[in-house]
């Protein structure tokens, strides 16, 4: 049986699905919660809302601590991939190590399966991505690190808002070149907020 839940973060109410083998589906915030339940019931039909079990409550805080400005590690969370091809999966699994503050590119993650002419299957992936934040598709970005593409609620701004809210945490200063060199860190380019 698949559950849901619907619940308050600091940007505005989410939804998080989930079966015996883990989270299947996370929503971003939404204006209202019969927009959330519309969207869980339409990939999940059979989808009863009903009180979060534990490991679900700890899912939730850490999602809700993370989207306030607080330190959280995501990492734990269990994600039922089952129906996610290999490609994908292997996909989130990278996106999944990208620091809070810094970003990827599409064409990163490409090279790092192994072919660089990837990048547009990499980020038709990340637009399939039913776990957002958890698998933090938001840190991922257009070639030359323009915010492109976010399929949440909110677009360009809630990819925006969630890069801000991480690089406060992170310390980082604000370059997309500087630092590690594994990873570039995310700016605050409000140019480029409609840009696709």
């Amino acid at each position: 049986m698949i559950g849901f839940a619907i619940f308050d973060t600091a940007l505005g109410r989410c939804a998080i699905a989930w079966g015996e083998h883990g989270v299947t589906r996370v929503l971003l915030p939404d204006v209202e919660d019969a927009a959330l339940r519309r969207a869980i019931l339409a990939s999940h039909p059979e989808a009863v809302e009903q009180p979060p079990p534990p490991p679900l409550i700890t899912a939730i805080g850490a999602i809700a601590t993370l989207m306030r400005g607080e330190e959280s590690d995501l990492g734990g969370i269990a994600l039922d991939m089952r129906s996610i091809g290999d490609f994908a999966q292997s996909v989130y699994a990278i996106a999944r190590a990208i620091p809070p503050g810094a970003t990827m590119t599409y064409g990163e993650i490409a090279r790092r399966l192994g072919d660089v002419a990837k990048s547009r299957e990499v980020g038709q992936a990340l637009g399939r991505n039913p776990f957002p934040i958890v698998v933090p598709c938001h840190r991922v970005m257009g070639s030359d690190g323009r915010l492109v593409g976010f399929s949440a609620p909110g677009g360009v701004d809630t990819k925006l808002r969630l890069l801000e809210i991480e690089q406060r945490l992170s310390g980082a200063p604000p370059s997309l070149f500087g630092g590690d060199p594994a990873y570039r860190v995310a700016v605050k380019p409000r140019q480029n907020r409609s840009t696709r």
